[in-house]
């Protein structure tokens, strides 16, 4: 007596699903939820659906110090400074508008890019996400170095 059994070999099938035209991903009413690589990508870039939280709360901090830093800089230009960065200074012999929305939305496409290619590595045990702890700390040092030049034209003011 000898029972066959029929084995089906399934290694090499595409078993995903095909994607509709209309697709809630595609529009944002739905999420995925990956959060890591899910196989050994050996080398090429990863890319998740969901982010960590603390990748999150470090951009949006990055934002809310990119806003104190367009603020302070006006406060600053208003004691007699003068803007460094020839870009800026451009943006705003035309409009303070102008110079705060384009320092934002500059800003805020520079994080979109980092973000979506946080899992990127650039050299060995080197993500991209580290590059956003980098701006976050080079932003607190610039908004401490702000407020110090801020004080020191304040007690000239007051000495003059």
């Amino acid at each position: 007596m000898s029972t066959a059994f029929q084995t089906l070999d399934n290694r090499h099938q595409d078993r995903r699903s095909k994607m509709p035209f209309f697709c809630a991903f595609h529009v944002g009413i739905r999420t995925g939820k990956r959060k890591s690589e899910r196989r050994d990508s050996r080398g090429k870039p990863v890319y998740v659906d969901a982010y960590p939280g603390r990748l999150v709360l470090c951009t949006g901090l990055i934002l809310v110090l990119s806003a104190l830093d367009a603020f302070l800089t006006l406060n600053i230009l208003a004691h007699g400074g003068e803007e460094l960065n020839w870009f800026m200074a451009i943006l705003l012999e035309d409009s303070v508008e102008k110079f705060v929305s384009c320092k934002l939305a500059l800003t805020a496409m520079a994080l979109i890019l980092l973000v979506i290619h946080h899992e990127v590595q650039i050299i060995k045990n080197f993500q991209v996400r580290y590059f956003n702890y980098l701006i976050l700390s080079g932003y607190s040092v610039l908004i401490g170095y702000e407020i110090y030049l801020l004080e020191l034209a304040n007690a000239v003011a007051g000495k003059g």
